[in-house]
């Protein structure tokens, strides 16, 4: 095969796309375009074992596939238009490449408030450079903390906080509960109670309405004009997709990079998607496209994404089965982790305990229609490996009805 496949975003999501695109039988050149300046790496110790010191560099980074070793890497610059009926791709660098095939794996980038207030002493947790920087702030004496945002990545910094000897950290988030989004009300009070126990304190049902401070952040102001004293504020209040590259051409970006169930873009077969990015229906569940920040969907998207690619490439006639994941997460917190196979979020109205307690280690299910549709185990080890048992049931589970 000749020409070139050009892959925008060098994080995971761009590492597996090179990787899976050799083994496809891709045998051109492949081009990986991203705007850090290191090789791929693995984000979710960044808010954990990172965050502690407990984690170098080294540990984090990728090791790429033999098979990937010729695919050209330009890191340091990006993406920043496409005209994707020409072809091509221009960077930052005010260069273009062209392409046969072209694999869109921006990412993610943070959402930052924008509330009136002073900007340093503000972080997000996104890349190794925001981990650093924070963690040189936590290791302050004396700092006072206020993270934004009780989903994953906020209660996970709370708790590095909070062992790192953090004096005061408290968590605001407008929701009831930590992480009632993607959980629901169970585990989120279960959450709760076991962060409250070890020391973080909660601001909920309240959102943030400025910052005080001269140069420097000194308090966040919440909407009931209560004002919490902060050194630090930690800002973890969702994400935004990175596709303005891809403007003008058609495509639905109003959340992601729309794909259809093979992860091909507007209609475009010479165009796919991929990671956290990529918005496209689950032939597993209800067909409704929708994005998934999980860790193991790098791998899975890349996986379809480039034999799907190849084929067209290649001019192969055959049509994959529908892409359908079964999505895989995981988040730990103090000394308990959270595990979950399938979609709970899904099945957040019919919720059932499984095993265990809430008090200690307990399995949750997730249901539709009477369906079991996701798990999620909450404490140890243990519990964490009931919920494994479950990954065969929730794979052969039939597609729901939209």
């Amino acid at each position: 095969m000749s020409g070139r496949i050009l892959v925008a975003g060098a994080s995971m999501g761009g590492l597996r796309a090179a990787e899976q695109l050799r083994a496809a039988g891709w045998t051109g050149a492949i081009a990986v375009v991203g705007d850090e300046p290191h090789m791929p790496y693995n984000r979710p110790p960044l808010s954990k074992e990172v965050l502690a010191g407990k984690a170098p560099f080294e540990s984090l980074a990728f090791t790429p596939k033999a098979a990937a070793a010729d695919v050209e890497w330009r890191l340091g610059t990006k993406a920043v238009a496409a005209r994707l009926d020409e072809r091509t791709v221009e960077l930052d660098d005010g260069s273009s490449l062209s392409y046969d095939g072209l694999v869109a794996a921006t990412g993610m980038r943070p959402r930052r408030l924008s509330c009136p207030g002073p900007l340093t002493g503000r972080h997000t947790v996104r890349t190794l450079a925001d981990a650093q920087g924070l963690r040189d702030e936590l290791t302050r004496p004396g700092a006072r903390v206020v993270v934004v945002g009780a989903g994953f990545i906020g209660c996970e910094v709370a708790a590095t906080a909070v062992g790192l000897g953090v004096r005061e950290v408290t968590v605001v988030d407008p929701l009831p509960l930590p992480m009632v989004g993607p959980l629901g009300d169970l585990l989120g009070r279960a959450l709760l109670k076991r962060h409250e126990e070890r020391g973080v304190r909660f601001a909920l049902g309240t959102g943030v309405a400025g910052f005080e401070g001269g140069d420097r952040v000194t308090g966040v102001v919440l909407d009931d004009g209560t004002v919490l004293p902060a050194d630090v504020v930690v800002e973890s209040v969702g994400s935004i997709a990175n596709v303005e590259w891809l403007d003008g051409n058609g495509l639905d970006l109003s959340d992601g990079v729309l794909t259809d169930a093979q992860l091909r873009a507007g209609g475009r077969p010479e165009v796919v998607a991929v990671g956290d990015v990529a918005r496209f229906p689950n032939a597993r569940y209800d067909g409704v496209p929708r994005r998934v920040e999980h860790w193991s969907i790098p791998t899975d998207t890349a996986k379809h994404a480039a034999k799907v690619l190849v084929a067209h490439l290649a001019r192969a006639g055959a049509e994959l089965a529908p892409f359908a994941p079964l999505p895989t997460f995981w988040s730990d917190q103090h000394d308990f982790r959270l595990q979950s196979f399938g979609s709970p979020v899904l099945g957040k109205d019919d919720v059932r305990i499984l095993d265990g307690d809430p008090e200690g280690d307990v399995l949750v299910g997730y249901h539709t229609g009477g369906r079991l549709v996701g798990v999620v185990a909450l404490g140890g080890q243990a519990a964490a490996l009931s919920a494994a048992r479950y990954r065969s049931q929730l794979i052969k589970q039939p597609a729901l009805t939209a």
